[in-house]
């Protein structure tokens, strides 16, 4: 692909690579795709924000999985945001669509008017990769730091990777004339190429958590600077806005550092609930167990915390003692 084609760069994950600095990168712009997510939940601002900014990482760092993994970023916290979860499933085969799913949960009565990241308390930032069956699934944590979700991302990249990682996003409601107001976002990553780092093989840091400056020293320090202080002039109306493509930004950003983009990732949102994976879940109860889930009205029932999908199953159809559909 070369930087001059046309995009339609809603709802999709541009990779490039800058040649001359040894550092790659995912530009994301994301439409749809938290229309789909939000409006499953009546979200407060401040969780909304939460979950775009959640989803928004998602699709940036979840490009790089490998056909048919499931990478899955999760917060748990003390606060009153208590947990943001999000999954991104990577394409089935190559060309196809990657799909992204999140919700949180929260206490209303906790929220208070402070910025988004500050309805976070003490917890954890996971990172988790299921490669299939028969595989063992990787998580690594990092402790939430930073004032925001992305550098709780680049802590994580920093500790568990060694790879110097930088996100610069922007999210937020657009209201475009003509268009009904809608959430919209955009961002940038990017990450050192993957090299052996003496300093992080040593355990040196500048504090309890290591840092981009920590891992790099000399020529490959001077490229991850100069290409993050080019980072630092892009305006938000040009992550987010419906002006400039993916590639025209990259060569207003990066064109002396030589940037080369590959194939684009559409993404949607998509969730992977069912009839089918409720009732696995419920095949390791009794009937007695089963009992005491039935409702008043003699039905077992389930709602997908993802798509907000409402299942309402016979009670005699589930659990290892199920009769079968016909009651038999």
């Amino acid at each position: 692909m070369t930087l001059g084609s046309q995009l339609a760069w809603d709802d999709t994950v541009l990779p490039f690579q800058l040649d001359a600095a040894d550092i790659r990168g995912r530009v994301a712009r994301l439409d749809g795709v938290l229309g789909g997510i939000l409006k499953q939940h009546d979200y407060p601002p401040q969780v909304e924000a939460l979950v775009a900014e959640m989803a928004l990482l998602t699709a940036l760092i979840g490009q790089t999985v490998k056909l048919r993994w499931k990478l899955s970023l999760q917060v748990q916290s003390k606060g009153a945001v208590r947990m943001i979860a999000t999954d991104y499933y990577g394409p089935q085969e190559e060309g196809d669509i990657a799909r992204i799913r999140a919700y949180a949960t929260y206490d209303v009565d906790r929220l208070t008017d402070e910025a988004p990241f500050e309805q976070i308390g003490d917890g954890y930032f996971a990172i988790m990769i299921d490669q299939g069956q028969g595989m063992k699934p990787y998580q690594g944590i990092t402790p939430l730091t930073g004032g925001s979700l992305s550098a709780c991302a680049e802590a994580y990249f920093a500790q568990s990777e060694q790879l110097p990682t930088r996100f610069q996003l922007s999210f937020g409601k657009s209201s475009t004339p003509g268009v009904a107001e809608h959430w919209r976002a955009g961002g940038v990553m990017l990450q050192h190429m993957p090299k052996a780092s003496p300093l992080a093989a040593s355990g040196e840091g500048t504090g309890d958590l290591l840092a981009a400056d920590d891992l790099l020293e000399g020529d490959a320090s001077e490229n991850w600077n100069r290409v993050n202080i080019l980072l630092d002039t892009v305006e938000e109306i040009e992550l987010i806005g419906p002006q400039v493509p993916p590639n025209d930004l990259l060569l207003r950003l990066f064109h002396e550092e030589v940037p080369r983009v590959f194939d684009v990732q559409p993404v949607k949102f998509g969730c992977t609930c069912s009839e089918e994976r409720v009732r696995q879940s419920l095949s390791i109860y009794s009937a007695r167990d089963i009992k005491t889930m039935t409702t008043d009205e003699g039905r077992v029932t389930a709602d997908c915390q993802f798509c907000g999908m409402h299942y309402d199953l016979d009670p005699e159809t589930v659990g290892f003692e199920a009769k079968d559909n016909n009651g038999e």
